[in-house]
C-alpha cells in the first residue's frame, strides 16, 4: 500500500479512519455487485473492513481485485447516472457560452469567427468530461497524481 511498508510497520502503524473504511467497503460492495466476490466472501471481507484498526489491514482486502478495486465503484449504475448528469450540465454550459460568444461576434462585425478559439477549448473539455467523467477526481487531488498517470486511465 505504501512505497516503504517497512517504515510503517510496528509501532509506527497509522490508524485508519471511518471514511477510509467506508471507501474500502464501497469497493467491496461494487465487487460483489459485479460478481467478482461471492456474497459470503464479500460479507467476510466487509466484517474485516469494519474491524480494521490500521491502514495496512485494509489493503489486502482489495489486493486481488483488478486495479485494487478502485474502478469498480465508477461502474455502478448510480455513478454512471451521476456522470451522465454532469456531462449534460457541462454540455448546457458550453451551448450557453457558444450562443453568447456567437452573439457577441455577430454584434462586433469582426471579419473572422473569433469565438472558434475559446469554443474549441470548451468542446475539448466537454469531450474529456464525457470520456473520462467516471474517474474520481478526489483520488488524484488527494494522492497528487495526474489523471493520465492514475488508475483507470484509458
Amino acid at each position: 500500500m505504501y512505497p516503504n511498508d517497512a517504515i510503517r510497520s510496528g509501532s509506527a502503524r497509522l490508524r485508519t479512519s471511518d471514511s477510509e473504511r467506508e471507501q474500502v467497503a464501497e469497493i467491496l460492495r461494487a465487487a460483489m455487485a459485479e460478481g467478482r466476490l461471492t456474497l459470503e466472501e464479500g460479507e467476510e471481507r466487509l466484517g474485516q473492513v469494519y474491524a480494521a484498526k490500521y491502514r495496512d489491514e485494509l489493503h489486502p482486502l482489495t489486493a486481488d481485485l483488478p486495479d485494487g478495486g478502485r474502478a469498480a465503484p465508477a461502474r455502478t449504475p448510480q455513478a454512471q447516472a451521476t456522470t451522465r448528469r454532469g456531462v449534460r450540465r457541462h454540455a448546457g454550459f458550453v451551448v450557453a457560452v457558444a450562443l453568447l460568444l456567437t452573439g457577441l461576434w455577430a454584434l462586433s462585425g469582426a471579419p473572422f469567427f473569433w469565438p472558434a478559439i475559446p469554443l474549441a477549448f470548451l468542446v475539448i473539455g466537454l469531450i474529456r468530461h464525457a470520456r473520462y467523467g467516471d474517474l474520481r477526481h478526489e483520488y488524484y487531488h488527494r494522492h497528487r497524481v495526474a489523471p493520465w498517470n492514475g488508475p483507470g486511465y484509458r
